[in-house]
C-alpha cells in the first residue's frame, strides 16, 4: 500500500498506533523550553499535527494553537479533539500563517518526512519566518550515522475486541540523503488477521548537518531525548531534541 492509503486507511487507529508515547511530557517539555529559551507568548503551530493530542494538551495550557498536515482524516479528528484550534491542510515544506507564531513544534520525528534536504531547508526557513522575534522551533530528530538497521520497536494494543500490534524501525542505505521508517501493523479480530507494510521515505541528515542548516536562522540548542529532564545532548546518542531560537 501506498503511504497516502496507509495513513488515511488506518487514521481511525492513528492514536493506538502512538499509544505509546508520552504527549502530555512531550507538550509540558515545550512550554517549558518555551518559557526558558523563548518570548514567553502563547501563539502555537504544530507542523504534522497528526490527530492533535499535541495541541490539545497546549491549549490547556492557555495556548492558542494551530495544526498542519497532509491527511484530511487525522485532521478531521484533531478538530474533533481541539474545537478551538485551527486546522488546515498544508505541506510544512510550504506552509503559511495567517499571524506570526511564537512556538512551533514537530514531533514524532516528522520533521524527517520533509524527504529532501531541499524540503528540509524549506520548511526551516519557512519556520523562522512564521515565527515571532524570539520564537522557538522545537523538534526531535535521528541521527543518520547512529542508526541500528536491525533495531525495532512494537507495541500491543486491545481495542473493540481486536488485537493490535505496531512496529516500527529506522533503515538507513549508508549514504546520502534518505532513510526510510519501516512500518507494520497488523490487526487480530476473531482469529481473522489482516496486516500492513509500508515504508516511508525520509530524510537522512547527521545531527551537525543539521545544525548547520539551522545555524543561519537560529540559536541552536541540542538535547538529549529525554523529555523528564533538560541534559545536554552527550554527542554519542542517536535521539536528540533540538531547540532553536529565532535570530
Amino acid at each position: 500500500m501506498s503511504e497516502t492509503i496507509l495513513y488515511t486507511d488506518l487514521s481511525a487507529y492513528y492514536d493506538l498506533m502512538c499509544a505509546d508515547i508520552d504527549y502530555l511530557a512531550q507538550s509540558d517539555t515545550a512550554h517549558r523550553l518555551q518559557q526558558i529559551f523563548g518570548n514567553q507568548g502563547l501563539r502555537h503551530l504544530d507542523l504534522a499535527c497528526g490527530t492533535g493530542p499535541h495541541i490539545r494538551h497546549l491549549i490547556d495550557r492557555g495556548y492558542v494553537s494551530e495544526g498542519i498536515d497532509l491527511n484530511q482524516p487525522m485532521l478531521d479528528i484533531a478538530q474533533r479533539r481541539c474545537p478551538t484550534a485551527q486546522f488546515s491542510r498544508q505541506d510544512m515544506c510550504d506552509f503559511k500563517v495567517s499571524a506570526p507564531v511564537d512556538l512551533i513544534t514537530c514531533f514524532l520525528y516528522s520533521i524527517h518526512y520533509t524527504a529532501t534536504v531541499e524540503r528540509l531547508k524549506d520548511c526551516i526557513k519557512r519556520s523562522h519566518t512564521a515565527l515571532e522575534p524570539k520564537g522557538v522551533f522545537c523538534f526531535n530528530s535521528v541521527d543518520k550515522t547512529k542508526i541500528d538497521n536491525g533495531s525495532s520497536t512494537s507495541h500491543t494494543v486491545k481495542q473493540g475486541g481486536s488485537d493490535f500490534v505496531f512496529s516500527s524501525k529506522w533503515f538507513y542505505f549508508g549514504e546520502g540523503e534518505e532513510q526510510s521508517l519501516k512500518l507494520s501493523i497488523q490487526k487480530t479480530t476473531a482469529n481473522n488477521t489482516q496486516s500492513w507494510q509500508d515504508e516511508h521515505p525520509m530524510v537522512a541528515v547527521s545531527f551537525e548537518e543539521l545544525r548547520a542548516l539551522l545555524s543561519p536562522y537560529f540559536d541552536v540548542h541540542i538535547f538529549e531525548h529525554d523529555y523528564e529532564k533538560l541534559v545536554p545532548w552527550n554527542r554519542s546518542t542517536g535521539n536528540a531534541l533540538f531547540v532553536c531560537v529565532k535570530l
